[in-house]
């Protein structure tokens, strides 16, 4: 059943979307991250939406 609330859509855009994967270990990092939690890389991407 698809969400169609704007409210529980952007609820879930800020708890699920809005991460940043780290390119060279993939761990997941917050959004406003500069650095890898885990190894420090500065390659850091936003998490893809399908």
């Amino acid at each position: 059943m698809p969400v169609k609330d704007p409210e529980l859509i952007a609820i879930f855009k800020n708890r699920v979307l809005l991460k940043k994967v780290c390119r060279k270990c993939g761990a997941l990092n917050s959004a406003k991250a500069i650095k890898c939690r885990r190894c420090r890389s500065t390659n850091l991407r936003f998490k893809k939406a399908k």
